[in-house]
């Protein structure tokens, strides 16, 4: 189970279709750096009050609190370099959408 500091949900158009991701990210400490993961790709999800799960295609499981979306100071760096390799193939999904009928 990963729990990030912070996330988004990531709109990928590929040959095969539409793929969601989960960009997340963590603040590293004194010792520790920042760290970001992308997921393999959204496959169920479940909206909680305060949370959103997102259980990825490699079985993976990433709880997002609800107010900590946004990219953080290591993931705005990684997701301007996955917009200028790919484009208008990415799109950042706001704040504010309905996750229960993502997919």
């Amino acid at each position: 189970m990963q729990t990030p500091d912070s996330w988004v949900v990531l709109k990928i158009a590929a040959e095969t279709g539409v793929i969601y991701k989960v960009l997340a990210g963590w603040s590293g400490g004194y010792l520790d750096g920042d760290s970001w993961r992308l997921n393999s790709g959204i496959n169920i999800v479940f909206e909680r009050k305060d949370q959103v799960d997102f259980y990825g295609n490699s079985g993976s499981l990433y709880v997002c609190k609800k107010g900590t979306y946004g990219l953080g100071m290591g993931t705005s760096g990684i997701y301007n370099d996955i917009v200028s390799r790919f484009g208008d193939k990415v799109e950042m999904m706001p704040e504010d959408t309905d996750w229960r009928n993502l997919l």
